[in-house]
């Protein structure tokens, strides 16, 4: 991978820094354009298929030491963060409250508060028994209870188990009965981990809307079936095609499918071969993200605040990638580097959205013209930086026509 010239990042990251002090609903993002010139730099791709994934290093920005936090995969694997639905916790959620459009505290009120003591089992609620505070990516899925779901937005879970009501959509529109008392993350080992691909992430974080992640999830699961069947010359020769998953309505089943996952690991071969390999070479240049571009058309980048969340995540967020790449869509010349940074150094001033948890952490939406920007910022001690960043292309004209709003978590009927 080269270094190529420097060029600098969106209005974002000084706004992050220094525009809003305080808490706000929507409001307009005026004044003067802040780039932050030379925040970050785009390196030359890896190409696998049809997946381009340029990595992205900060420049003229001195190495910061570790992040504090443990990832959703890492907490459930060691039995240090719990996952259940809320009838079965039986009122032990309390919330900390929320912040008005004034930027004051407003605690739960008592009604809302005894809402979590009925059998609400279509709520999940996440307890964070680990040292270290918890963060959690718009995109994640978690399986087990009733339905599986997927996590709605960005956020962190402070250290010390008080539980919380975890916001997420549903990803399985089919079944309402239990299929495992147990929960976890998605993805059996390690190597096969993963969360939704963009489009759906995209329902989840820009519409917030059940029905839209549904038809997302349900057309996902179509052009997954249709990439992964097996073609006339297979057929004949007896080769094994999709048929284990066939009919499933489970974004989590159809890409745990053994041909299915076959697919997207050939999709994801050269970000994923000699994996050891890539993450050295990206902990070498510093890479703290990467721009992805589907079939010519660049289309999401997701930005840490070190080189080693990223490398925590790059397995599934590539492997997310990829099954995006398998659906189709018209194809487009190769973007180059340039392009990419044109990406990053787009404005994203506009309408700002802004949510999250007195003095945990900060997420904050950003829409200007065709693209959305999401910043989760840590407002614990000794933090006070962007953790995690993702910047999309909108792809929906009507989501693009909706002012954006503060996220609530969803309650289904």
């Amino acid at each position: 991978m080269k270094n190529l010239g420097r060029l600098g990042l969106a209005s974002v990251l000084l706004l992050a820094l220094t525009a809003f002090v305080e808490w706000s609903g929507v409001k307009a993002a005026g004044g003067p354009q802040a780039t932050a010139q030379g925040s970050y730099r785009v390196l030359a791709p890896i190409e696998s298929g049809n997946l381009l994934l340029f990595p992205v290093v900060k420049a003229n920005t001195k190495s910061t030491s570790p992040t504090p936090f443990i990832t959703l995969d890492e907490g459930i694997k060691s039995g240090q963060v719990e996952v259940t639905e809320a009838g079965r916790v039986r009122g032990l959620v309390r919330h900390r409250g929320t912040i008005d459009q004034d930027g004051r505290f407003r605690p739960v009120p008592p009604h809302e508060e005894n809402r979590y003591r009925g059998d609400e089992v279509n709520t999940l609620v996440l307890v964070n028994n680990s040292g270290k505070p918890l963060l959690l990516l718009a995109g994640e899925i978690v399986t087990g209870g009733k339905q599986d779901r997927v996590i709605a937005k960005d956020r962190i879970v402070p250290a010390g188990g008080e539980p919380i009501d975890l916001g997420v959509f549903c990803i399985e529109p089919g079944r309402w009965t239990a299929s495992s008392e147990t929960f976890g993350a998605a993805g059996k080992i390690p190597v096969h981990s993963f969360m939704v691909q963009p489009t759906v992430r995209e329902r989840a974080m820009v519409a917030k809307d059940q029905q839209q992640v549904w038809d997302s999830v349900r057309g996902s699961i179509a052009q997954m079936q249709v990439a992964a069947a097996p073609s006339a010359n297979e057929s004949m020769g007896g080769g094994f095609g999709y048929a284990r998953s066939a009919g499933t309505t489970s974004y989590a089943k159809m890409m745990e499918d053994t041909t299915v996952s076959a697919k997207v690991d050939e999709a994801a071969a050269q970000g994923m071969k000699s994996r050891d390999q890539v993450l050295a070479q990206l902990r070498k240049e510093g890479a703290v993200g990467v721009v992805v571009a589907v079939r010519g058309e660049i289309v999401w980048a997701d930005l840490f605040a070190d080189t080693g969340l990223l490398s925590r995540y790059w397995t599934k967020l590539v492997r997310s990638y990829a099954a995006e790449s398998l659906t189709e869509s018209v194809h487009r010349a190769a973007p180059t580097e340039a392009d990419a940074q044109r990406f990053l150094d787009a404005p994203s001033g506009g309408t700002e959205t802004s949510v999250g948890d007195v003095g945990v952490y900060r997420y904050r939406e950003l829409r200007s013209g065709g693209t959305e920007t999401f910043v989760l910022e840590s407002l614990l001690p000794g933090t006070g930086y962007d953790v995690h960043i993702s910047k999309l292309r909108l792809r929906n004209v009507e989501a693009s026509m909706k002012p954006p709003r503060p996220y609530t978590p969803m309650i289904y009927r």
